[in-house]
């Protein structure tokens, strides 16, 4: 097994990390020794393990893996955002409108999901439910259809997808619609009429453009996909009603915000839209 070090500009937490992403049973981690594995597949599936070693001033971290160590090590920064610094971004934000929220959140990352194709998958399970059953059910669905290598979990591969027999899907509480909606998208995939990795080369614009035409995914989805899936920094999700509860909360409003003054708002935020989801999130569920 090789071993690698890798420094990079505080501040970061990874206390909070491993916090948001003990949201997902599917992850694996040990939250009291800061150690996390991810799923990752380059020639083959494989775990990769990421254990932290500095402070949230000095972020280090002892990456391990079996194989491909050059692959892997850019996954890990990929996933883990540890290609750039938090430091621009938080000083983006000390005079915004969201200052007070950024700085109860000082060094949270935006951590993808561990691939563009996993995060649709996911996206769409979580469409118009709440968090917990969300939860529930994906787990469910790669634990059955999925799988488990060095004891991290792949979710299911397009082709297996595809094959699913809706009335499989019913059995296991996905709606009629949901249940069609994933067939149909490990159909797409499989065939090569979607190609996520050709998407991730476009624009904002046009990767949404192109996910929406497919059945089951609307802009909040694709919105996901880019954030979550390919990492991009733009993105405000004006529809997730998590978003309009934090923004409810923090400007004190008697009711949810329309369209037009997240719009307003979200001037002040850019080019860093994404972190400003990803802190107002943070804020609904932490309750700061």
């Amino acid at each position: 097994m090789w071993q690698h070090e890798i420094n990079v500009q505080g501040p970061y937490d990874f206390e909070r990390v491993l916090d948001r992403m003990s949201l997902d049973p599917l992850v694996v981690m040990d939250q009291q020794a800061l150690r996390l594995s991810l799923p990752f597949e380059y020639q083959k599936k494989q775990a990769v393990h990421i254990t932290f070693t500095g402070s949230k001033t000095e972020p280090s971290f002892k990456i391990e893996g079996t194989a491909d160590q050059s692959e892997a090590l850019q996954f890990v920064q990929r996933v883990l955002q540890l290609e750039r610094g938090l430091h621009d971004i938080h000083d983006h934000f000390k005079e915004s409108t969201l200052k007070t929220i950024f700085e109860a959140h000082a060094g949270t990352p935006l951590v993808l999901e561990p691939s563009p194709y996993s995060c649709l998958v996911k996206s769409v399970i979580h469409q118009q439910l709440n968090m917990s059953f969300a939860a529930t059910l994906t787990e469910r669905f790669v634990k059955t259809f999925g799988e488990q290598v060095d004891g991290v979990w792949f979710y299911p591969d397009p082709e297996t997808v595809a094959s699913i027999p809706v009335e499989t899907l019913r059995d296991m509480q996905f709606s009629q619609r949901k249940a069609e909606y994933l067939i149909g998208i490990g159909e797409k995939i499989s065939s090569g009429e979607l190609d996520l990795s050709a998407l991730s080369e476009k624009d904002d614009e046009t990767v949404i453009k192109e996910l929406v035409k497919i059945r089951g995914i609307g802009p909040w989805t694709a919105q996901s996909v880019l954030l979550f899936g390919f990492g991009r920094m733009d993105i405000f999700l004006p529809a997730d009603i998590g978003i309009q509860n934090a923004l409810k909360k923090h400007f004190q409003l008697d009711e949810k915000p329309a369209l037009n003054e997240m719009e307003k708002w979200q001037k002040d935020w850019r080019p860093y839209s994404s972190y400003a989801s990803l802190y107002l999130w943070r804020s609904i569920e932490t309750g700061k």
